[in-house]
């Protein structure tokens, strides 16, 4: 070994009639030493042990490949008309005839569904505006409480100034720059509360884009839908207006929306690390357990073997 040996020094002995001994046999008393002979085994195994803490501590890591990390950077909110008039039954789905909502919520599921990225927002007005939902990444939730909506809920008018002005009211303490507000409506305002008109300068004043769909055909016997308020509204804002006489209308102008106003993601790159440290922690514990486990057994075998021999 390359170590020198290790000396343990002890006290010695007391025998009576030492030195009487010592001049009988003409051998002086020496100093008293335990020579300990090296263990190669131990050695090994203690700088195994030694080795592995050290690179546990050093705390080694596998980073993997670089992932983004995709956030929202838009609030998109739904604002639907649920007063009397939309449960009249003049839309056709698959050849059956349905009320206006059924066909409006059936088709804007597959548009909620499309915008994956952004977070949505869901107000039901008809006399008065609600909050169905607000702000929201999970569109299950959404689709769900659009589903449990029902037509009269809010009321038999119509008030689109007040559902613009509950819409801003949610757009109010939202740090996103692009703020999108999707009007349905079938009818004309009530002229109870605030001005559509007023509450379209409203939302330009705080950067919210209104488009407005308008539900059903102008020229029939059934519909007071104003296209004109609606399309000035749109104007106002900076957006566009529609007309959806049918589900394929409809569907058409939700992709139109989706070419204008294309969801828009946030990068950021992420490296995964997975920690390696417990990997050696373990193995330096676990073999300094069986080590000191295996001396035990050793020395409870040799002592046995020990005694037999006696």
């Amino acid at each position: 070994m390359v170590l020198p040996p290790l000396r343990i020094r002890s006290t010695h002995l007391l025998i009576p009639n030492m030195q009487k001994a010592s001049g009988y046999t003409g051998q002086k008393p020496k100093r008293a030493s335990f020579v300990k002979k090296k263990n190669g085994v131990e050695f090994f195994v203690l700088t195994l042990v030694w080795i592995l803490l050290l690179g546990s501590l050093s705390s080694p890591q596998l980073v993997g490949k670089p992932e983004l990390i995709v956030k929202t950077s838009r609030n998109f909110l739904v604002v639907a008309d649920m007063s009397f008039s939309m449960a009249e039954k003049d839309w056709k789905i698959n050849g059956e005839k349905v009320s206006r909502w059924d066909a409006v919520t059936s088709v804007l599921h597959d548009f909620i569904d499309k915008r994956s990225g952004d977070r949505i927002g869901l107000v039901l007005f008809a006399s008065n505006a609600y909050v169905q939902v607000p702000f929201t990444p999970d569109l299950e939730t959404v689709n769900t409480l659009l589903d449990e909506a029902a037509v009269g809920m809010a009321g038999q008018t119509t008030a689109i100034g007040k559902a613009i002005v509950r819409g801003i009211d949610l757009f109010e303490n939202d740090s996103i720059d692009t703020k999108v507000m999707l009007l349905l409506t079938d009818g004309v305002d009530s002229g109870q509360g605030i001005l559509p008109l007023d509450a379209a300068e409203m939302a330009k004043r705080d950067s919210i884009k209104v488009y407005t769909i308008g539900i059903g055909d102008p020229n029939s016997a059934n519909s007071d839908l104003d296209e004109v308020t609606l399309e000035e509204i749109a104007d106002i804002t900076g957006a566009n207006y529609y007309r959806a006489i049918d589900s394929e209308k409809l569907n058409a102008i939700y992709s139109t929306l989706n070419e204008l106003e294309p969801i828009e993601y946030e990068e950021e790159a992420y490296k995964p690390r997975t920690y390696l440290y417990p990997y050696p922690l373990g193995a330096g514990l676990v073999l300094l357990m069986l080590y000191l486990l295996l001396g035990s057994v050793f020395k409870v075998v040799k002592r046995m073997l020990n005694k037999k021999s006696e």
